[in-house]
């Protein structure tokens, strides 16, 4: 079996296992509810309803986004893995309406607590594993490059953050005996859950329109610095788009005019394959090559030249303002 064959068995194994594992903390999440009557525990149960739904769905887009590239999609199919990342977003902020709503019931209704720290109990122990969960997941996802994986592992995890909050809040009603206090908090878990899915949403959005990765940016630049040959001049026009795991990278270099067309072209190959290794990316990185038009002799060291204008006064790094520049500099 192959590295990728391997790493895709690795992530649908995971995925998985978040769904089994939601399922069960669902169960304690309600029987939790169940028990005492709670909104504040109800909202926390409702959450984790949708952990499971995007644990599907996340599953569904891992095994898709693993088919590899074909005619219909020239650049695979990882983009499924933003339209994952939307969804579970998209789900969050459902539920934060969902415990609006219920919560707001609670308030006017006010049905008695009952068996609140038997509740609390379960619910704290429940979101525990959450949060065992959550960090396993964002594990994972960043050692597979998965975005629907690492997405799905910062929901779990806040999900554990609401609990502990939670927890506390109910402390305070069995303290006070105030049970209004367990719809407000039933409120605050629908206003932070609506928080977190307004930036899950943004967050793939900007990867679904190809928006800029300055971070990403910087690696490859970084990378190409520790590793161009003297005879690359310059870099300009760095584009990327990130497709799920994978990454297209394309890119101009400037290299001496007087090289030919074969010469050029495996000192293009050759360069493209080991930016890709260096920066640790999983994917492709396309070149276009540019002569240097004897603009660059000030900081080339290329020998023999037969074209030099001057010879070579300094040698300096690629900036990423350079490297992203529409025209040679």
């Amino acid at each position: 079996m192959n590295e990728e064959a391997h790493s895709q068995r690795a992530r649908i194994r995971v995925s998985t296992l978040s769904i089994t594992a939601g399922l069960f903390i669902l169960g304690l999440k309600y029987y939790a509810f169940h028990i005492s009557h709670s909104a504040a525990l109800k909202s926390d149960a409702i959450e984790n309803v949708v952990n499971v739904v995007a644990a599907v769905f996340a599953l569904g887009a891992i095994i898709f986004a693993g088919k590899p590239a074909d005619r219909e999609h020239p650049y695979g199919h990882g983009k499924i893995e933003h339209f994952s990342a939307a969804f579970e977003g998209g789900m969050i902020s459902l539920a934060a309406v969902l415990i609006g709503y219920e919560a707001v019931h609670s308030l006017v209704d006010r049905p008695p607590l009952e068996h609140l720290g038997k509740g609390m109990a379960i619910n704290f122990a429940a979101g525990v594993l959450n949060g065992a969960l959550g960090l396993y997941l964002i594990h994972c996802g960043r050692k597979q490059r998965s975005l629907a994986l690492e997405a799905d592992g910062h929901h779990v995890l806040s999900d554990f953050y609401t609990t502990v909050g939670l927890g506390i809040g109910l402390f305070l009603v069995a303290l006070t005996g105030w049970q209004w206090l367990d719809a407000i908090i039933a409120l605050g878990v629908g206003g932070l859950l609506a928080w977190t899915g307004f930036k899950l949403v943004r967050s793939s959005s900007a990867a679904l329109l190809d928006t800029e990765d300055p971070d990403l940016l910087d690696k490859l630049v970084a990378a190409i610095n520790r590793i161009r040959p003297d005879d690359i001049l310059a870099i300009h026009e760095l584009r990327t788009m990130r497709s799920g795991r994978y990454i297209h990278v394309d890119i101009h270099m400037v290299v001496p005019e007087f090289y030919g067309i074969a010469q050029s072209h495996d000192l293009a190959d050759a360069f493209a394959k080991s930016v890709v290794r260096e920066a640790g990316i999983e994917g492709e990185l396309h070149t276009h090559v540019d002569p240097c038009q004897r603009a660059l002799c000030d900081h080339c060291s290329v020998e023999p030249c037969p074209i030099r204008q001057h010879s070579q006064e300094r040698t300096l790094p690629i900036t990423t303002e350079e490297a992203v520049a529409a025209g040679p500099v």
